[in-house]
């Protein structure tokens, strides 16, 4: 049996002919340094537009800055 909560309006969520769309960053929640042997590596916690706070995905941060540079402007996005 399915989740009514989970079902998402499909008028605000732009289809693409191919039955795609692109996800666009809200806010980044947190953020978090892995030590490795040789280097370290930062990842940022990103808010996703049309997902939930429990569908939140870590991402690099340095590729996020990269395509999204906004969400690190103001810096009181990032912890």
């Amino acid at each position: 049996i399915g989740d009514p909560s989970l079902i998402l309006p499909t008028e605000s969520i732009r289809i693409k002919d191919n039955l795609s769309y692109g996800e666009i960053p809200v806010q980044i929640l947190d953020r978090q340094v892995r030590r490795f042997r040789t280097k370290d590596v930062a990842s940022v916690k990103v808010l996703w537009r049309n997902q939930f706070v429990e569908e939140t995905t870590w991402e690099a941060e340095e590729d996020m800055k990269k395509r999204y540079p906004r969400l690190f402007e103001s810096g009181e996005n990032a912890n």
